[in-house]
């Protein structure tokens, strides 16, 4: 199942035989199960979910952008949980779209995916168009500077409903400089901005990935349900808002294009 050229392979877990990672160059990219969309098996995936189930009530569609695809773990999640909702996947490797197409279960009709650039696709994506935005965009393990600016969150803002929910994963390392910096850009945009994740991340005290949730109104988040499901995690974590997170950008400045 592997394509030489750019390095990519779906495998088969040898714990859950039905699970299928997608590795690029090595590196783990995505989880799916083939047989059952509501297992997510990375922590930050979790957290995304259980951020996006706030969004609305339980069971009700949702119009969906994602920014980056991978095996299309979240977007089968959220068929399955809310079915009907309308999700827009935008990959801009056409050898990962081209290899899940191929390899994994098909998609509900009511998913579109898209191969195109991250920033491209918000810039002609129409404004109030979504309830919520997703952003999982690494290159070479790092998210390309153009879609970590001040200019790309407005952009992303601007699709957003009144009330919708911008989710972004952040890899990131000890000390964790470009998740504050990365904050402090969303802050710049976003009325209420949070962190969710592993409280070892946290603290700044392993590699891994954190969650950033951000909405147009202050004090729009649902941080208490949102603190609730971090904790209820097979992996217990943690969230960080207000004060606490003024402490943890530590004064670092927004990112913008002209960095």
């Amino acid at each position: 199942m592997s394509r030489a050229a750019d390095r990519l392979e779906l495998v088969v877990d040898p714990v859950r035989r039905t699970g299928r990672t997608l590795l690029a160059a090595g590196v783990e990219q995505s989880y799916v199960d083939v047989e059952d969309p509501l297992h997510l098996h990375f922590e930050y995936v979790r957290r995304i979910a259980s951020a996006a189930q706030v969004a609305a009530p339980a069971g009700v569609p949702l119009d969906v952008l994602h920014l980056g695809g991978g095996a299309l773990t979240l977007p089968r999640w959220l068929a399955a949980t809310r079915p009907g909702s309308r999700q827009l996947v935008v990959e801009r490797d056409r050898t990962v779209v081209d290899l899940v197409a191929r390899e994994l279960p098909p998609l509900p009709p009511e998913v579109r995916v898209e191969v195109a650039d991250a920033r491209d696709a918000v810039t002609d994506a129409p404004s109030d168009g979504y309830d919520l935005v997703i952003a999982d965009i690494y290159r070479a393990a790092q998210m390309p500077r153009h879609v970590r600016t001040v200019e790309f969150a407005a952009e992303v803002a601007r699709t957003l409903r009144p009330g919708g929910l911008y989710l972004v994963n952040v890899t990131d390392l000890p000390p964790l400089v470009g998740t504050r910096v990365q904050v402090a850009t969303l802050r710049a945009v976003f009325g209420d901005v949070c962190v969710l994740g592993d409280r070892r991340m946290l603290r700044g005290r392993r590699y891994g990935n954190l969650v950033l949730a951000a909405t147009h109104r202050p004090g729009g988040l649902p941080v208490g349900r949102l603190a609730v499901a971090a904790l209820r995690d097979p992996v217990p974590g943690g969230l960080l808002h207000a004060d606490a997170l003024d402490t943890f950008i530590a004064g670092a400045q927004p990112y913008t294009d002209a960095d």
